[in-house]
């Protein structure tokens, strides 16, 4: 008995769909990061400790923007692998140039969890961020 090639690759769909619901409901789904803007010259990378000067939209899964530095062109400055930021930035910003552009796909578990950060983020959240690095401060090594 001869398959189609059509009811082949219908099933195959089916069964990817079925392996990827039940990882992502019994698994811990994890940080994904697109490299969306790379840049040529690249003299230091970003790690633990550097003070960053990041512009960022957020949103949700949905398309929902849930906070931005854009408006107000202001960038968020902060350091880098301290906990003070959620734990998806902390480790997907690492080793990033000044000029480079992510997309960062946060589970709730490196994010804000199942309590979330109401109003704008229900518990369970996977967030989206669109970020660029547009300056690395490195501290001076003692």
């Amino acid at each position: 008995m001869r398959l189609s090639w059509v009811r082949v690759l219908t099933v195959l769909s089916i069964c990817l769909s079925a392996v990827a619901t039940a990882t992502g409901t019994e698994g811990k789904r994890k940080l994904q990061i697109g490299v969306k803007k790379r840049v040529d010259h690249c003299p230091i990378k970003s790690r633990k400790g550097d003070v960053l000067h990041m512009h960022y939209t957020g949103k949700l899964e949905d398309g929902t923007e849930f906070d931005s530095s854009l408006p107000q062109n202001q960038p968020f400055v902060f350091s880098l692998g301290t906990g003070q930021v959620i734990k998806g930035w902390d480790q997907g910003l690492l080793g990033m140039c000044e000029g480079e552009k992510r997309k960062l796909v946060i589970p709730s578990e490196l994010g804000y969890g199942e309590r979330g950060a109401p109003p704008k983020i229900p518990g369970g959240a996977t967030l989206v961020f669109e970020v660029e690095l547009l300056k690395i401060e490195r501290r001076s090594e003692l």
